[in-house]
């Protein structure tokens, strides 16, 4: 089956006592009893496939993991509370028995940055930051520092940024390195690391894969190398999604391809239009054909499948215009997330990169006039009219 089919069917109808629901119903059982203890004590010690207790299987979480995995090309995945548990869980399993030093991506969502810093900083791992779109700067970061795990972003936040992640993901199977991508932007529609030799993906689920706005959740998924310390460590540490929320984020993804190719169709417009407004002082759009790494995305990325992710620099604009500007939108949502079927702006310096310092920010071009916008299914006129009016 193609990726649009899978989306909808793979997981689902599984068959008990005597019937098949026609899609995965929501499980809230924490517990599991069985006629024969023998049978129990199994699937506790992983002989036997089965539930035993919520923090390690769950039937409505594990349809979700397969969906996803088989989406991701994997070889297992777990539903995660967060797409920030998510990344947690896959570098503690990457850094298990491999040195405390992790070399990533100079652009990187501020969480993550934050993450490294002050969670895996004080635990003693070490991170370099390198500008993972100068292929040789980056490898030579990687040859000196030798590291435990690599950390990169598909598409970068919010610069949309697209590194030659084949090429990366070679540089770290030279030096025993397992690469962690964070696919969240791209979706499995438009790349899948794993089959372009990445170790660990993870995706905030919250994003394009529920895709309205109503889960908190993420997924993380893995080659046969890494998988089982990732289930081992989930297991202990418990960063589940809940069965509702996996319930909810399945029920999404079964319309993702289609919200995808209408998110992707409607950028493009939009970012074409921006570019051409007196206010607007530049768009980062990946189908841009002047995008700084037009070559690897025309590479990596599916014909007319550019991503739904843009952002724009509002001409001489600081924290006041910016903000009369998002309080004057009427349709578009000033909300701090994305991939919704509702565009979505958000401003960086206030959200996803608040925890970074102001000179960081503007070291990584991240200026006070940044605007981020994640585009929805809207009708495309719509959503220019709004930001016309707006843009005064």
């Amino acid at each position: 089956m193609k990726l649009e089919s899978k989306a909808v069917h793979f997981a689902d109808r599984k068959r008990g006592n005597g019937c098949v629901p026609s899609t995965t119903p929501i499980h809230t059982a924490t517990t599991y009893v069985y006629d024969s203890m023998d049978a129990l004590d199994r699937i506790f010690g992983g002989e036997e496939e089965g539930q035993s207790y919520g923090r390690y299987d769950n039937p409505t979480r594990n349809a979700l993991a397969e969906l996803v995995n088989e989406l991701e090309s994997g070889a297992g995945a777990i539903a995660c509370s967060s797409g920030m548990s998510a990344l947690h869980l896959g570098i503690l399993a990457a850094l298990l028995d491999r040195p405390k030093r992790v070399v990533a991506a100079n652009a990187l969502y501020g969480a993550t940055t934050n993450l490294l810093m002050s969670v895996f900083g004080p635990m003693g791992v070490e991170t370099t930051f390198a500008d993972v779109c100068d292929i040789s700067a980056f490898e030579a970061a990687v040859t000196e520092t030798k590291p435990g795990a690599v950390i990169m972003e598909t598409v970068s936040n919010p610069l949309l940024r697209v590194a030659a992640l084949d090429k990366i993901a070679e540089i770290c199977k030279r030096a025993g390195a397992p690469l962690i991508v964070d696919n969240t932007f791209a979706t499995p529609m438009l790349v899948r690391p794993l089959e372009l030799g990445a170790s660990i993906v993870v995706h905030s689920a919250t994003k394009y894969m529920a895709g309205h706005g109503d889960v908190l959740g993420g997924v993380i998924i893995a080659d046969e190398e890494n998988i089982p310390a990732i289930r081992a460590l989930s297991r202990t540490i418990g960063p589940t999604m809940s069965p509702f929320d996996s319930y909810l984020t399945m029920r999404g993804i079964k319309t993702m391809p289609l919200r995808v190719e209408r998110q992707c169709t409607n950028a493009c417009k939009v970012a074409s239009w921006l570019s051409e407004h007196p206010r607007v002082e530049r768009v980062y759009f990946t189908g841009d054909p002047k995008h700084p790494d037009a070559s690897t995305i025309a590479r990596l990325f599916p014909k007319n499948l550019q991503g739904a992710m843009l952002a724009f620099d509002l001409k001489g604009a600081g924290k006041t215009e910016v903000f009369r500007f998002m309080e004057a939108l009427k349709m578009i949502v000033p909300a701090t997330s994305l991939g919704d079927v509702h565009t979505m702006v958000l401003y960086p310096a206030m959200a996803s990169h608040r925890e970074i310092s102001a000179k960081m920010r503007h070291r990584l071009g991240i200026g006070d006039g940044l605007i981020r916008m994640s585009i929805g299914i809207e009708a495309v006129e719509d959503i220019i009219a709004d930001l016309e009016q707006a843009l005064g």
